[in-house]
């Protein structure tokens, strides 16, 4: 990492966390296909932050001006499990409201953890799952997951979120082969918040 590397930006009111560039999925859809990053900041990483970077960067902020901070960037924050874990704790015994933006695979990637009652012990109060899709079929044509059964492990993953107690919500990405209607329904059988992201990319 060097010094011009983005770990933290803000936006929406909120300030989001880049810890890495890493994911477990190859997106079609993914925003690093076509761009550097969002919303002005460039969230490209010559290399992974270490966590007193990120520490030291969250108390640099002035935490009390965002509604929650929000574990996204550039990649899948759960590659960094543990480090999530630090993180979160840190900032919730300041009082800060944290929520986690992933792909879901917790499962496959730690099968022996229960990753998301960790989360949950650790001061997480909401996580939104990259549904992308309303079978299983479709989700392995948009997002080539590294892992079998990604799908299914995803919503497994989806109901451990919900038995830990924090908020649920799932996105998916506004494309002609998604069908929106069967995601919302997916969406209201684990009673789950939704939301539809417009594609910003090429055609």
């Amino acid at each position: 990492m060097n010094t011009i590397d983005t770990i933290i930006y803000e936006a929406h009111g909120n300030l989001y966390l880049n810890i890495t560039n890493r994911c477990t999925s190859s997106c079609i859809f993914c925003v690093k296909r076509y761009s550097d990053g969002v919303y002005g900041y460039n969230l490209r990483l010559s290399g992974e932050p270490e966590l007193p970077d990120i520490i030291k960067a969250l108390s640099e902020a002035d935490l009390s001006q965002y509604r929650e901070v929000v574990f996204t960037g550039f990649g899948e924050p759960l590659v960094r499990l543990d480090d999530v874990l630090e993180i979160t704790g840190w900032l919730a015994v300041r009082g800060m409201p944290v929520r986690l933006d992933t792909i879901g695979h917790a499962r496959i990637m730690y099968p022996g953890r229960n990753v998301a009652q960790e989360l949950a012990d650790s001061g997480m109060k909401v996580v939104s799952i990259s549904l992308n899709a309303h079978d299983s079929g479709t989700y392995k044509q948009l997002c080539n997951p590294k892992f079998r059964n990604a799908y299914e492990k995803m919503l497994e993953f989806a109901r451990d979120v919900s038995e830990a107690g924090m908020e649920l919500r799932f996105t998916v990405v506004d494309l002609p082969s998604v069908d929106i209607e069967k995601c919302r329904d997916i969406a209201k059988e684990y009673r789950a918040g939704f939301k539809v992201r417009g594609y910003g990319g090429p055609v």
